[in-house]
């Protein structure tokens, strides 16, 4: 009795649900994985994400090596064909697997699921990616949440979720294997090596990403809520891609900060703490994306289906290069092209400074990090831009718009971030480093800038821009509420 277990986005041993559930059956089991981005349709994984997925993979297999496993790798444009092939091949009378919340990833699901059950396939999913699945947290009229502090609150007096499994020390694996892919022929890096800072950045695999999280517990969750925004310094986790590939899992990251809070004496408060709210944002993601399937490319207010963009792609460019003038939200968008990820403070002021300041679709921002972030995660990366465009759940208010001078001072207060990702002012003096363009002539020339040359000139006026926002976000509100 054999078992396949399909891995998706769940690329860990420990505190998998499936993978648990095959070893409770017992038999032999056939770890697979199966590469089919047509599935996803317009969010195929993108360039940043398949360099991790590569590595991850790796990974994965290796790990499986060292229990007596091994990884078996298919390909196509049908998931179930290939799950059809292998149960042929192997035998297999059940076929398990980790649930995914992505609209196209569940109509699939229920489709294989059907298909598989009719053709005599014992069948079954779990949750393996979320604290509490998303039809389960309702409000108190049976509705979905859009506001994030009643949800969490209501999250954190919900009992723990259950403690993660340790990882198996053996799987017995069927006494002949199934052919498997290379992984080298998915092509999943890139010709022109441009990954030379995500290979500095990251180590993909559970195991990295355990290590993370101990030591951001050890060294920085008693001063996260104090440092957590501020670019120039390590205060944060660092996490999430580990978390959306599923090299770590949510239970996870919340009985370790358990073990850890309680062992402070934090009997009471833990369950309130700033990193653990995090958590929720990401569990508040998910929410949203699987009570309201449209908002990846439609707003979740409807009203800001009209509201008046203004295209230009020399704008958009300028953004995504990192030459916008404004040297905070340039910074953040270097770190993003050339580490695949992006401080989660900067990550608000870039894109306000995106829809905001220069009136580009925010769905352009969402398609830009989707492409080019190692933790692009289409539940919260939806909901981030339309928290920024004021067009989603919990919207941050449409007259709340990031001045990125002023965000600078208070956040990177010395220059250090921007030192670290613009060189070319590394040698402005604090007082002008944030605002270089009104710097005195004398003060550019001894720092070696040249406006306009050497660093652009902003390419909007913060505070003509803002006016323009103010006035367009105004006019939908009367259209709205006429």
């Amino acid at each position: 009795m054999t078992t396949l277990v399909w891995f998706r986005r769940d690329l860990r041993l420990a505190d998998n649900p499936a993978l648990a559930a095959a070893l409770k059956i017992g038999g032999p089991i056939v770890p697979v994985f199966i590469f089919a981005p047509e599935e996803a349709g317009a969010w195929s994984p993108g360039g940043a994400s398949r360099w991790w997925l590569h590595h991850s993979l790796s990974r994965l297999d290796r790990d499986l090596h060292r229990v007596g496993s091994r990884l078996i790798l298919r390909s196509g444009s049908d998931s179930l064909t290939e799950l059809l092939r292998l149960r042929a091949e192997c035998g297999a009378s059940h076929i398990l697997w980790n649930r995914r919340y992505e609209p196209a990833s569940i109509a699939r699901d229920r489709h294989i699921k059907a298909e598989l059950q009719a053709a005599g396939v014992e069948t079954q999913s779990f949750n393996g990616s979320l604290l509490h699945e998303p039809w389960t947290v309702k409000t108190k009229s049976g509705g979905p949440f859009q506001v994030f502090t009643p949800f969490w609150r209501h999250c954190t007096s919900l009992a723990d979720p259950e403690a993660p499994a340790a990882a198996p020390t053996h799987i017995e694996g069927p006494a002949l294997w199934p052919a498997s892919r290379p992984l080298h022929e998915w092509q999943l890096l890139p010709r022109l090596n441009w990954t030379r800072g995500l290979q500095a950045a990251w180590t993909p695999g559970s195991t990295a990403a355990l290590l993370l999280l101990r030591r951001f517990l050890d060294d920085s969750l008693d001063d996260y809520q104090n440092i957590r925004d501020r670019p120039d310094l390590p205060g944060t986790s660092r996490l999430s891609p580990h978390l959306h590939f599923g090299e770590i899992g949510p239970r996870e990251i919340w009985h370790e900060t358990r073990r850890f809070s309680l062992a402070k004496g934090r009997h009471t408060t833990w369950r309130q703490s700033h990193f653990l709210t995090e958590l929720g944002w990401r569990e508040f993601a998910y929410h949203l994306l699987y009570h309201f399937p449209n908002t990846p490319e439609q707003p979740l207010r409807e009203n800001y289906a009209a509201f008046p963009w203004k295209p230009d792609a020399v704008h958009l460019n300028a953004w995504q290069r990192g030459v916008t003038g404004y040297p905070l939200v340039d910074a953040g968008m270097r770190q993003l092209w050339q580490t695949g990820w992006m401080h989660n403070r900067v990550r608000m002021i870039a894109a306000s400074f995106l829809v905001k300041d220069l009136l580009q679709p925010w769905t352009d921002g969402a398609h830009w990090f989707w492409d080019t972030l190692v933790d692009a995660d289409l539940a919260s990366n939806t909901l981030g831009w339309q928290w920024v465009a004021g067009c989603g759940a919990d919207a941050a208010p449409y007259f709340r718009i990031f001045n990125p001078t002023t965000q600078a001072t208070r956040f990177d207060p010395q220059g250090t971030y921007i030192r670290e990702w613009i060189p070319e002012l590394a040698g402005m003096p604090g007082d002008w480093i944030h605002q270089p363009w009104t710097a005195p002539p004398q003060v550019l020339s001894a720092a070696g800038v040249r406006l306009g040359a050497s660093y652009p000139r902003p390419v909007v006026d913060h505070a003509a821009a803002r006016a323009q926002a103010l006035a367009a976000l105004a006019l939908l509100k009367r259209v709205e509420h006429p």
